[in-house]
């Protein structure tokens, strides 16, 4: 039986998110702090990144930008111990998945507001925010591969060997 687009969605999600959470957790706890240039966030702010999305996907979801840019809405700041962090992405993880899993099928079809150029808000399937989300973290977690790489940690087979997870 083929898998609805949901199934199909979730199946990728799960398999990507458990590729991100061992990027992520090969990083050094006391190297949060790391800044490999002035321009880009530290090691803590860039691996937060993906739980905002996470609450930011679910608030694009629910449809919330409907009216335009919401204010006054500051997203959480990262918490200070990188465990407490990966708890929070994972728990953000969890909770997005749950609320995609429980949606009617039909209702991925359903269009959403969000940017779609900037300054310009406009409208997208539900689907097709979640595909853009899930690459979103997927660019992310290849940001953060390099932040692995640059502290001198081992870097975990993303797509296949690294130089520090052969296969062969």
């Amino acid at each position: 039986m083929p898998q609805s687009e949901k199934e199909q969605f979730l199946q990728t999600y799960d398999r990507e998110h458990t590729i991100t959470m061992r990027v992520l957790n090969a990083f050094p706890k006391d190297k949060g702090d790391f800044r490999p240039h002035e321009r880009l966030k530290t090691a803590r702010e860039l691996a937060w990144v993906i739980a905002l999305e996470r609450y930011l996907g679910m608030r694009v979801f629910h449809d919330e930008f409907a009216k335009g840019m919401p204010t006054g809405s500051t997203p959480p700041k990262p918490p200070e111990t990188w465990d407490a962090l990966l708890a929070g992405i994972e728990k953000g993880s969890r909770e997005y998945r749950d609320m995609i899993s429980a949606a009617p099928d039909a209702d991925l079809s359903k269009q959403v507001h969000f940017l779609t150029a900037p300054k310009t808000m406009g409208t997208t399937p539900r689907i097709d925010w979640l595909w853009f989300l899930l690459s979103d973290e997927i660019h992310h977690r290849g940001q953060f591969s390099l932040y692995v790489r640059a502290v001198g940690a081992k870097l975990p087979s993303i797509y296949g060997p690294t130089a520090d997870e052969p296969w062969f």
